[in-house]
Formats: structure tokens, C-alpha cells, sequence
């Protein structure tokens, strides 16, 4: 990479194993116990708290990691001026270019053009399975993973309801490419980021290039991607949690009649009269409809109100409000989600993404009819329909809600309340020379890193510029595409190995293990760190266990006779390769309520596909960073 886009690191003054005289001082004899000094007490004290804070979550890991930053201030281990520095580190940077840049081909309809090729696999499940995941991997690899799995999650489920096989035969494994994929470059997953950043401003060997993950990423890729279309019969056929509306259980016409004791009355006071267990969301009146009506819409005499609700909540509701139910259009039952659905409105399922502001939240706190113009008719969790009195249910991420939204605020909603639609996606482009535009721009971004033009975090940066200024992506879209959590994450935990490497504590770290670390041959060693990393990245944000590990990993690379690259390796597989729960990764989350799997589901096809990455990357990592 060319010297002048090198930034200067004089705030790192000390370097790292490599230097003969830090390897002779982590290499020496342990002949006394070593003793802890006050600033390595306090830093020690504060990792295992965050340890235990991102482990136990009493708080989310955002909040957690600045807690550590300011404690970390505050005893005077990170200097004031310094305590913000880690929001400027490249890695941070680029995973923010990166997020943005996936949002931008969404919206271009980039990706839909692969897409549409999917559609002639129809009586081969198994191909089908086989083209998802694949495809699936292969996008997660150039951008964000979650990004990746959103856009054929929805071409998956109507795959196995159109082919009738169980929707948990195709969510999984799409899922666990969508994790493989990260690992094949340098901007497939934030790790990779962070573990490029280390190397360059730790070592003395530069960042890593585009595609240096791909020595070993690729193979485990492939052969992952293999395991999950051979293997997905291990999950059975369990029934997804799509949610089903039936006419004759929860949507009925009721008529005002001229005595009724609801003439007059606003909506939202009809629907408090039943707790706000039936939700009006219809209302006709002469010749007009209106779906979704506002709440604060008066009604009339001979009125005719579409009610959706329980069956006891129903019949109490129409006997309190002096209603009458009538057969709708004229004797003819009306067919579950078509009673919903007009030209402006529709109903929709929704996945409840991790970080959504409706988590935690009853549908009585949300307004969410006044506010984003959408009504909740349904709620399914576990595979069924959750029947509690809808004014007391507290929705969960990964929930499956049954929402009527008007088409033209519907993307707006969704992304303001953080929703995944698992409606079929639209392959349509309304523009087309958006999307080869924004394909040729994100193209124009990778061989700038590829040819070392830029470093990553100005190439992408580049990329996302050119598309707001080319009117491909909103401004606003490119703010909502961050998750911006993950980004707080990292930007407050980069101190921290500031501190640690000051204070001497890294150091004191490897003394402690060198001699263990010493007497084992160099591939337990690499493989016992993929191991612990993957076992932390289990119940830990994997962004957190790279930050944290990174530097041990690096000070025994020295002690134990292994590259410094191997051991950077060995970190950056074990914390992506998350495979045995469902809150090892989101891409894992997302897939639990619409493919109505169970905890132990994920041990079942993940532990041999985690073995499979142990007993595959170590040899390989040793193979091509040795």
C-alpha cells in the first residue's frame, strides 16, 4: 500500500511480539509469580466486569461497552482526549461504508436481478436449498450479513410454501451461509475489519488485503455450504411461524344500526370498549371503503366496520356497542387476508429484528396506527398464533407479527420500527439503470482495494458519496442502514486494548500462559484459540471476543512458535464461525420464528458444521499463514 495513505500511530509507542526485545521479555523464565501493579488491577477488574456485562446482558452490549470506556476514563487509564479516538479507527469507518453500500444495491434492485434466476428451480427442493445458500454466502461476502440473509429469506419461504416442504428445511442454512460468506473478505464481516486494523497498527506487517481471508474462508465456505444441503434433514419438518388469518375466527362485519350505541364514537374509543382485544380495520360507508381508518374517525349509523379479534372478544364487543354482524358481500364469506387487502392497503408478516424499538413493548404503548399508519393484527411466536389479550402482549426480536400497513408508508414503517417483511419481494426494477449504476459503483470500490488505489475505508466511503450524489441511495437510508450499536461497540472498546497494552496487562497475560503455550505443538495452539473464540462468540458479541482476544492471541504467537498471522486467523474464524445457538449471530435470530426451530435445533446442525470449521480452518490456517 502506498506510504502516503498511511495514517500516523504515534499514540502506539510500544510495539508488538515481532521486536526481539518484547519476545525476549515475554519468553522469559517465570521464576517468580508475577505481581500486579494498581493499574493493572483496575484494568483487569474493568475487562472481567465488561466480560461478565456482555455475557449476562443486564444491559445491551452497546451500553456496556461505554460503561467500560467511561470507568476506563474515569480511573485515568484512557486519557479524556483519547477516549473517543477508537470512532476514527479505518475498521469502524469501513463497517459503516459497508452497511450503507448493501442498503444501496438493495434499493437499486442491484441484487435482484441474481434473484430472478431462482425462479426456474421449481419440483428441486434440494437445488433449491443448494442455489439459496450458495447465493446467499456468496452476497454476504461483499456486504453485510444480515443485509444478505433479508434478501432471500423472503424467496426462500415462498420456495417451500410454493414447493411444500418446511420452510425450517431452507432457514437455517440460510442463516449459517449467510456466516460462512463473511469469511471469504476482508469486508464480509466486521472481524475481519477489526482483525486487519490489529495487524496493521500492532505489527509490522500492514493491513490485510481484499481477498487474503479467501486462503481459508473460501474452502470452509464451500465445504459448509455442502454440509448444510446434505444435512438439512436434521431439522426435521417443523412448521414455521407464518401467521394465518381465518375469516371465520378473527375478521368479521358488524353494521351500525340506527339505535346503536356507537353512533358518534371516535375508532379508537370503539376499541377500548373490548380492552383493545379487536382492532377495527376496515370501514365502509355508502360506496366508499377506507382500510386502516384513523382512529379518530367518527362513526355513523349504517356504518359497516371490518373487526378483527377473537371470537369472545367479538361477540362481547358486539353486544356492548349495539352492533349487528352481517355476511359480507352479499352472503359471501370473505377469504382470510383478501378481507384486508385493498389497492393502498395490504397485510403483511414481519420478523421483529434484533434492536427493534417494538421489543419489550405492548401493542397498547406503540400507537402504532397514528404514528406509522399501520394496525397489528396478529402476533406468532414459537410457531403459533399468541392469543393473550393484545393490549398485554410484550413482543420479543424475532416475533412474527401479521401488520395491515398502506403500501406508500409501509417501507418507511418497516424500516423505522426495524421489521424484516417475509413477503414475497418484488423483482421488478423501476429503475434499471440505478441498478447497473450501483453494481458499477460498489465493482469500482473493490478493485480500488484489490489494486491498492485506496485503503478500504476511503474506497467505500467513496462508493457511498457517489450514491447518495447520484440519487441511488437517500441520505436517510444511508443513516438507517448503520447499525449503529455495533458501531458504538467498537468505537468504545478500541481503548480498551489501549489501556491494556499501557498498563502492562496483555503482557502479564502472556507471561501467565507462555509456559502451557509453550510446551504444546503450534496447531493446539491455533486450534485451542479458534476453539475459545467460537465458545465466546456464543454468548459475547463477536466484535467484542476479536478485541478482547486479538492481543492475547498475538502475544502468544511469539511463546508458542506460530506466525503472528496464524493466530490473527485463528480469532477471526472462531468468532464468526457461531453455529450453536440461536444468539450466536443475528442471521441465527432472525431465522428461529419463521422456521419455528428450538434451541437445541441450532446444536443439532451446527455442531458438526463448528467441528467441521475446527477441524478444517486449523490445518489450513497452518497451511497458508505459517
Amino acid at each position: 500500500m502506498p506510504d502516503a495513505w498511511a495514517a500516523p500511530r504515534g499514540r502506539r509507542a510500544m510495539a508488538w511480539p515481532g521486536n526481539p526485545a518484547v519476545a525476549t521479555r515475554f519468553c522469559r523464565p517465570l521464576l517468580s509469580e508475577p505481581r500486579m501493579t494498581a493499574d493493572q488491577m483496575t484494568v483487569s477488574a474493568l475487562a472481567l466486569l465488561a466480560l461478565a456485562g456482555f455475557v449476562l446482558q443486564p444491559v445491551r452490549y452497546d451500553v456496556v461497552a461505554l460503561l467500560l470506556l467511561l470507568a476506563l476514563v474515569l480511573t485515568g487509564q484512557v486519557a479524556p482526549a483519547e477516549a473517543f479516538l477508537g470512532f476514527a479507527e479505518p475498521a469502524v469507518t469501513t463497517v459503516v461504508a459497508v452497511l450503507a453500500i448493501s442498503k444501496g444495491l438493495q434499493a437499486a434492485g442491484t441484487v435482484d436481478l441474481l434473484l430472478r434466476r431462482l425462479g426456474g428451480m421449481r419440483g428441486r427442493p434440494r437445488l433449491q436449498v443448494a442455489a439459496q445458500t450458495g447465493l446467499c454466502a456468496g452476497f454476504s461476502g461483499f456486504m453485510n450479513n444480515v443485509g444478505a440473509l433479508a434478501l432471500f429469506m423472503p424467496v426462500a419461504l415462498r420456495n417451500a410454501y410454493r414447493e411444500g416442504y418446511a420452510p425450517s428445511r431452507a432457514l437455517m442454512p440460510l442463516a449459517f451461509g449467510s456466516v460462512l460468506g463473511g469469511l471469504i473478505t476482508l469486508i464480509g464481516t466486521p472481524p475481519n475489519l477489526i482483525i486487519s486494523a490489529i495487524r496493521q497498527e500492532r505489527t509490522e506487517l500492514g493491513p490485510y488485503a481484499l481477498f487474503d481471508f479467501a486462503w481459508v474462508g473460501l474452502p470452509l465456505a464451500v465445504l459448509g455450504v455442502a454440509y448444510l444441503v446434505l444435512a438439512n434433514r436434521l431439522l426435521g419438518d417443523k412448521r414455521g411461524g407464518k401467521v394465518e388469518v381465518d375469516a371465520g375466527d378473527y375478521v368479521a362485519e358488524a353494521r351500525l344500526g340506527p339505535k346503536s350505541a356507537a353512533i358518534g364514537l371516535s375508532i379508537r374509543t370503539l376499541e377500548s370498549m373490548a380492552d383493545g382485544d379487536v382492532t377495527v380495520v376496515g370501514l365502509f360507508r355508502g360506496p366508499n371503503r377506507t382500510l386502516a381508518p384513523p382512529g379518530e374517525a367518527r362513526l355513523r349509523a349504517e356504518d359497516v366496520l371490518l373487526l378483527e379479534g377473537s371470537a369472545d372478544s367479538l361477540r362481547a364487543l358486539v353486544e356492548m356497542a349495539g352492533l349487528s354482524l352481517t355476511e359480507p358481500d352479499g352472503g359471501k364469506p370473505r377469504d382470510g387476508l383478501k378481507a384486508l387487502v385493498a389497492d393502498e392497503v395490504d397485510a403483511v408478516e414481519a420478523i421483529l429484528r434484533p434492536g427493534s424499538p417494538l421489543i419489550g413493548r405492548s401493542p397498547s404503548a406503540l400507537r402504532l396506527r397514528s404514528q406509522h399508519g399501520i394496525n397489528l393484527l396478529a402476533v406468532s411466536r414459537q410457531g403459533r398464533r399468541v392469543t393473550d389479550r393484545m393490549n398485554e402482549i410484550v413482543l420479543r426480536s424475532g416475533d412474527v407479527v401479521l401488520l395491515q400497513a398502506q403500501r406508500d408508508k409501509r417501507a418507511d414503517a418497516f424500516q423505522a420500527l426495524s421489521l424484516l417483511p417475509l413477503a414475497e419481494r418484488s423483482v421488478t426494477l423501476g429503475r434499471p439503470q440505478h441498478a447497473i449504476l450501483a453494481g458499477g459503483m460498489f465493482l469500482a470500490g473493490i478493485l480500488a482495494v484489490l489494486f491498492e488505489l485506496a485503503p478500504a475505508h476511503i474506497a467505500f466511503t467513496a462508493v457511498v458519496a457517489a450514491m447518495i450524489l447520484c440519487r441511488v441511495l437517500k441520505p436517510d437510508e444511508a443513516y438507517a442502514a448503520v447499525d449503529w450499536p455495533v458501531i458504538v461497540l467498537l468505537g468504545a472498546l478500541f481503548p480498551l486494548g489501549e489501556a491494556m497494552e499501557r498498563s502492562g496487562t496483555i503482557t502479564l497475560l502472556v507471561e501467565s500462559l507462555a509456559g502451557p503455550a509453550a510446551a504444546l505443538p503450534g496447531w493446539a495452539v491455533v486450534g485451542g484459540i479458534l476453539l475459545v473464540c467460537m465458545l465466546l462468540s456464543e454468548v459475547m458479541a463477536n466484535n467484542a471476543t476479536v478485541l478482547l482476544m486479538a492481543p492475547i492471541a498475538l502475544g502468544l504467537a511469539e511463546v508458542a512458535g506460530v506466525s503472528q498471522d496464524g493466530m490473527l486467523m485463528a480469532v477471526c474464524i472462531g468468532t464468526s464461525c457461531t453455529f450453536l445457538s440461536p444468539i450466536g449471530h443475528q442471521s441465527n435470530t432472525l431465522v428461529m420464528e419463521p422456521g419455528g426451530y428450538r434451541f437445541q435445533d441450532y446444536a443439532r446442525l451446527g455442531t458438526p458444521l463448528a467441528l467441521l470449521c475446527l477441524l478444517v480452518g486449523t490445518p489450513l490456517i497452518l497451511l497458508f499463514w505459517s
